[in-house]
């Protein structure tokens, strides 16, 4: 049984890098990112908390020249060429019938039955905890060193039969291109509210 042993909180640079100085880029240097690159940041990701652990994201890693070129294709606006000059660039989905894992992700009792036959339940669900995981997929990059760009311009249908056509119950939520950010495409950053502007303590 393993638990909390005198947590510390990380030191400022780690925190500058994974929250204060870290940015969304718009272009990229070329350098490229590894396979191994890819797995340690799902290592990372999939140790984030969900729901019942039901960690319904499903992640489709586009990385090769035709695959770039098609999911460009279906993105809005500057997204396309974003997604073209990236090393990878991820569509994180979420499965609607993450609910058939459960068995085995979430041992301690039938979670499954909590969720059988809503499927409206399940797609709210699925949505809210694959954000969360979409979260902490920005969170590993940049701890691992990577930069991100995440994205919601696409059209999502065309995207999921694309690129979901073998799990048809998976649905897009967001891309997020992922490499080493190029400094001269990032904008100023945008203000950051204090604590008191949308907090309250009760």
């Amino acid at each position: 049984m393993t638990g909390r042993q005198d947590n510390m909180a990380l030191p400022d640079a780690s925190l500058d890098q994974i929250f204060r100085k870290a940015r969304s880029y718009n272009g990229w240097l070329d350098r490229p990112v590894s396979d191994d690159q890819l797995r340690a940041i799902w290592d990372l990701v999939r140790m984030g908390p969900t729901s019942a652990n039901m960690l319904p994201a499903r992640i489709v890693w586009v990385k090769s020249e035709q695959a770039k070129e098609r999911l460009a294709s279906l993105s809005s606006g500057t997204n396309g060429d974003k997604i073209r000059q990236a090393p990878v660039t991820a569509i994180i989905g979420y499965d609607i019938d993450f609910h058939e894992q459960l068995p085995w992700l979430f041992p301690h009792t039938d979670a499954r039955s909590w969720f059988e036959g809503d499927e409206e339940g399940r797609k709210v669900a699925a949505m809210r905890n694959s954000s969360l995981q979409g979260g902490y997929f920005i969170l590993a990059a940049r701890a691992l060193g990577l930069d991100t760009g995440p994205m919601s311009g696409f059209d999502n249908a065309a995207v999921d039969a694309a690129f979901f056509a073998d799990q048809p119950r998976v649905r897009s939520n967001f891309i997020c291109s992922v490499g080493y950010g190029d400094p001269s495409t990032i904008f100023e950053r945008s203000p950051r509210p204090d604590f008191e502007t949308f907090n309250a303590i009760v």
